[in-house]
């Protein structure tokens, strides 16, 4: 008696498309979780900068063209959709080229720098994340609806890539590039403080978009209103005035210790001393957020005490940051550097701050 033939398995239907790329995005966004917190891979193998480099961009070229593809498909007129079959072979190469640049992200080791692998992080979740974003678009809001043209054409994964050749190619140039970001950050900070000290008038703008809104409202006390020019608590004191010159004074050396330090590793720098260069930056990154909230805290109504907290909070990490500089390769002659004169010149801004919020703690 022959034996029963045994039953073929039943073959899933496919998921209709919209469905699919619902599914692709919430995948997309697994992995830019993994992205963000992933670690480089262990490898015996000995690293080619170049090939690195090479594959990364072509990756990068990848991406480019399958979210353009992807677009193309579910935005043209007029209907219908593509089929479900043809929707799960564009998620399917979605998916390789997202993991593909994933994982040439994770083939950099980590002894090529720390700086230089959080800039490549940084490139490669734009990446995902600007294709997740294109996939929601095209899911959530149907392609084929006029008003979402602008959306998808708008939508940043194309320009995520083009900026994948832009990526310094060393540690030292992605040091020098970080060391200009802070410079720039810390400079913008000085020029809107210098202005507010020189209209004598830190809420210009919004006391005048006050006045016009209540131009008409004549029922409103004075005082009882924020931006009416009775109101002390917009202006600064004789005594916050006078504060306010050695803070200037303060962001003005944050300014030059950022503007040194970037020349010394320009000048300096080695590219295969990775970790001190690493070192630099990170302390370095801590000067503007430093900066800013010295800033903020000059702003009416000045509590002198913060002021105090504020600059020695700056004055702590512009110090540490030029021990740092100091230690490394990057000055090969520390006791005859430009380090002792700015370490100087901080201080004597730090003792005019104590001496002008004393009376603060004595209270």
């Amino acid at each position: 008696m022959a034996s029963a033939a045994a039953p073929v398995p039943a073959v899933a239907p496919l998921a209709p498309p919209l469905e699919q790329l619902q599914h692709l995005a919430g995948e997309l966004r697994l992995l830019l979780l993994e992205v963000r917190v992933g670690e480089a891979q262990e490898t015996t193998k000995e690293f080619n900068r170049e090939t690195f480099w090479r594959r990364l961009n072509e990756a990068a070229v990848k991406v480019s063209r399958e979210a353009t593809t992807l677009t193309e498909v579910f935005s043209r007129l007029p209907l219908p959709l593509p089929s479900s079959q043809e929707t799960q072979r564009f998620c399917e190469q979605v998916r390789a080229a997202i993991k593909a640049i994933i994982a040439i992200y994770y083939s950099l080791p980590k002894d090529q720098g720390i700086t230089l692998r959080k800039l490549v992080r940084s490139a490669t979740v734009d990446i995902v994340d600007g294709m997740a974003q294109l996939v929601e678009v095209l899911y959530i809001n149907p392609a084929q609806s006029p008003e979402n043209s602008d959306l998808i054409s708008c939508n940043n994964v194309w320009v995520a890539c083009q900026q994948v050749p832009q990526i310094p190619r060393d540690n030292k140039a992605a040091a020098l590039l970080m060391l200009t970001k802070s410079v720039d950050l810390v400079k913008d900070a000085h020029e809107e403080m210098e202005q507010a000290v020189e209209e004598c008038d830190p809420y210009c703008g919004l006391l005048n978009d006050n006045e016009e809104d209540n131009s008409d409202n004549h029922s409103v006390e004075e005082g009882d209103i924020l931006g009416c020019p009775n109101n002390q608590d917009l202006y600064w004191s004789e005594e916050d005035q006078e504060l306010i010159i050695p803070c200037l004074a303060l962001v003005r050396a944050s300014k030059a210790c950022l503007k040194k330090i970037r020349i010394s590793v320009a000048e300096n720098g080695k590219k295969d001393l990775v970790a001190q260069l690493d070192d630099i930056v990170d302390i370095s990154d801590e000067i503007s957020p430093s900066v800013d909230d010295l800033a903020l805290s000059i702003y009416p109504p000045v509590c002198h005490l913060t002021v105090r907290i504020s600059s020695a909070k700056l004055v702590s990490v512009l110090k540490k940051a030029l021990e740092i500089t100091k230690a490394s390769h990057v000055t090969p002659q520390p006791e005859d550097s430009w380090i002792p004169l700015l370490i100087n010149a901080i201080d004597h801004c730090m003792n005019r701050i104590k001496e002008l919020t004393q009376n603060e703690l004595e209270l």
